[in-house]
């Protein structure tokens, strides 16, 4: 009991709790109101329609289909006729769609009509062309990613460790996207399966979104108040140290070094970890990006979109750090690494 009192009155346990503390105690050593403004909005995550993309049928007559018997084909596009195949998850249909590949490539020397051969060739162009889709699909297209990146599950704590599984997940699927888009279609894709199970029970890439808004919004609320006491009362005069400059000095190492620093580290690190493996994901797709999902992509899901979310964190960062230096620099204090 006493724990969770302690926890409930400590507050930098909780990133909303810290931020609003911090800003609290940067307007109280300035001698200022203390002013939050709202956090800034981000789109959702693409509904499944506005994400998802239609894959042409190639279909093989009946008797063309009876004429592979003893091909391995017929036993691919069998299970494509059959009631399961008809509502394939997006996966299955990505296995299916390389399976049928190359089990028509095998079988292609083996068709003697001319005419049928000729229809299995454009049959597997076809699935060649749009193989990028069911790869689209079985990535950004799945249930499970909407999981992944839910708003709904809060912020990336205060303590968190970057999960190594989660980043070595999406570095062997850029890699198998990246074979599968040059051709090479001699891939496992059986562990893909594990992968969205992980998707589906963690929410890490909505909390660093939703850490991003917050800290964007706080860094900026202390940035005012730092610019609006430099161009107002001096904090100090003749760049000789004060009773008040001394105790924002302490604040500054205390809470800001000490505090917010390492959470903004953090979410350095889970960016990193996360983040970017996933717009390389999206990068790497972008032939084939449907329009629904193009705004995402640039607005909040971009490690590097100029306007997009994670660059505007990284001047918020950048221009909240010059203020610091401005605010203590008028004191003879600046800071240096």
């Amino acid at each position: 009991m006493c724990l969770l009192v302690l926890a409930g009155c400590n507050p930098f346990g909780a990133p909303d709790d810290m931020m609003e503390e911090y800003v609290v105690r940067v307007a109280r050593v300035l001698d200022l109101p203390a002013e939050f403004s709202d956090l800034p909005a981000v789109e959702p995550f693409p509904r499944p329609r506005d994400r998802t993309l239609v894959i042409p049928a190639t279909e093989l007559g009946m008797l063309d289909f009876l004429s592979l018997y003893g091909c391995e084909l017929q036993r691919v596009v069998g299970e494509k006729a059959s009631i399961m195949g008809r509502v394939m998850q997006p996966l299955n249909r990505l296995r299916y769609e390389v399976r049928f590949i190359e089990a028509a490539r095998e079988c292609l020397p083996d068709i003697e009509n001319e005419e049928f051969a000729s229809d299995l060739q454009k049959a597997i162009e076809s699935k060649e062309q749009s193989l990028p889709l069911a790869v689209w699909n079985a990535t950004w297209g799945v249930e499970e990613m909407e999981s992944l990146f839910t708003l709904a599950k809060g912020r990336l704590p205060v303590e968190s460790r970057a999960g190594a599984e989660l980043t070595n997940d999406l570095r062997r699927l850029n890699q198998t996207v990246a074979a599968l888009n040059d051709g090479n279609l001699d891939q496992n894709l059986e562990y893909l399966g594990a992968v969205h199970q992980r998707w589906l029970s963690e929410h890490k890439a909505g909390q660093l979104i939703n850490s991003a808004r917050l800290l964007i919004a706080r860094l900026a609320d202390g940035t005012a108040l730092m610019t609006k006491r430099l161009d107002s009362t001096p904090l100090c005069i003749g760049g000789q140290p004060n009773a008040q400059a001394k105790i924002v000095q302490s604040m500054f190492f205390s809470v800001y070094i000490e505090k917010i620093q390492p959470y903004l580290a953090s979410v350095r690190r889970h960016r990193d970890a996360l983040v970017t493996p996933l717009t390389e994901l999206a990068r790497q797709q972008r032939e084939v990006m449907p329009a629904g999902f193009e705004s995402y992509y640039q607005n909040t899901l971009s490690v590097t979109a100029e306007d997009g979310l994670w660059q505007r964190l990284d001047l918020e960062v950048q221009q909240h750090t010059e203020a610091w230096q401005a605010l203590l620099e008028q004191c003879g204090m600046r800071p240096v690494a």
